[in-house]
């Protein structure tokens, strides 16, 4: 918006001329969504407190231990979301579909997730909104989201059916991790649809498994929105004519250094979500905050061609999810646990390990592999 409102008088005002620049504006919408947390963080934290006051916001599928943090309030992610929101509208390019893209998902998905927190607040349980529904409610929103945006559609007056589809303003093809995509990128067409989807979901409830404990989900998210910003600003960014994609041999997609504003304002409110949420917590995410992380984080994937490098990037996420899925399989098929509770992070409460030592290892797992996904740009 204030790039918008603010540069056109660069002519007159010299000093609005810095908007021009995005590096000017990422670092700014993350500077602003960090204050705009922190001044908040209190107020919203003391309003969710007395607005759930004789709710459990506790999962009952956890350790014991965990029974003594009932009262903490939750929804926390409400107030990421407004960050993230106001960052991205007052810096960001707002004619780039990328950005509306990540940026309406996020919400659509922050919705979801508010409708499940509200449930368990309103009917005093923590089972919340049905698993089915959540999951067409997220196809939904990714399938709207594709074609409303990131689609060009031309009117006809003398067609059957007047609106013809042109193109996608997505690359179709897929890139992998350490191979060049000149070499090879495989054009999935029609079925790169499904396959964004899934990605998308996919990250969406990875994340939201890993919020279990103070500060282990919003750090690895943090970590995650700090490289996709490089990852996007190399993919978009040309600098005195000179393409950083072209150089490191990976796809370049117009306008996707503008997907850094947005990365940056995620980057902001988390840090400052992380003030109150660290151990002790005293605001818990909630899933309108651990849904909606997740599933900008997978649509970012999407939009910087990084689908199967996020499975990289998202090793936290994704190991999470593997053992609950390998849990329930291993209970099913043998009777037999292969944790002592999943996910994992339970596992290790449960082996007695203290809460802390858990979430800050993890942020150093999540650091690392976010290096290795940094070094498979270069390495093509």
């Amino acid at each position: 918006m204030l790039y918008h409102l603010l540069y056109p008088l660069a002519g007159r005002i010299s000093l609005f001329n810095v908007l021009r620049y995005p590096s000017f504006r990422i670092v700014a919408a993350g500077l602003v969504a960090m204050i705009i947390g922190l001044l908040l963080g209190p107020l919203f934290i003391e309003r969710m407190r007395i607005l759930q006051y004789g709710s459990t916001n506790v999962r009952e599928d956890t350790p014991e231990a965990h029974k003594k943090k009932a009262g903490t309030p939750s929804m926390g992610g409400a107030l990421i979301l407004l960050a993230v929101t106001v960052s991205t509208l007052l810096f960001a390019d707002l004619g780039n579909r990328l950005v509306w893209a990540a940026l309406l998902v996020m919400l659509g998905y922050g919705a979801i997730g508010f409708s499940d927190d509200w449930l368990k607040i309103s009917k005093r349980n923590s089972k919340g909104l049905a698993g089915k529904k959540k999951l067409l409610f997220q196809v939904l929103i990714v399938v709207i989201v594709y074609y409303a945006v990131l689609t060009d559609w031309h009117f006809h007056t003398e067609h059957r059916f007047p609106w013809v589809f042109v193109g996608s303003y997505v690359d179709l093809h897929v890139t992998l991790p350490f191979v060049p995509s000149r070499l090879f990128a495989p054009d999935l067409g029609w079925l790169y649809l499904p396959f964004m989807v899934f990605v998308v979901i996919a990250t969406s409830n990875a994340v939201n498994l890993t919020d279990g404990l103070d500060g282990l989900a919003i750090g690895p998210t943090i970590v995650s929105a700090m490289t996709f910003l490089a990852l996007s600003y190399i993919a978009g960014a040309t600098i005195a004519g000179f393409s950083l994609a072209e150089y490191l041999r990976i796809a370049y997609i117009p306008g996707a250094e503008e997907l850094g504003v947005l990365c940056s304002g995620i980057f902001g409110a988390g840090v400052a979500f992380l003030w109150y949420n660290t151990y002790p917590a005293s605001v818990f995410m909630g899933d309108v905050g651990s849904l909606a992380l997740g599933g900008a984080l997978g649509m970012l994937a999407v939009l910087t061609k990084n689908e199967v490098a996020s499975a990289i990037l998202h090793g936290v996420f994704l190991a999470e999810t593997v053992s609950v899925i390998l849990q329930v399989w291993s209970f099913k098929t043998r009777g037999k646990r292969i944790f002592r509770m999943a996910p994992i992070h339970h596992h290790y409460e449960l082996k007695g390990w203290a809460e802390p030592k858990i979430i800050v290892r993890f942020w150093i797992m999540s650091v690392m592999l976010a290096f290795v996904a940094l070094l498979a740009i270069k390495l093509r």
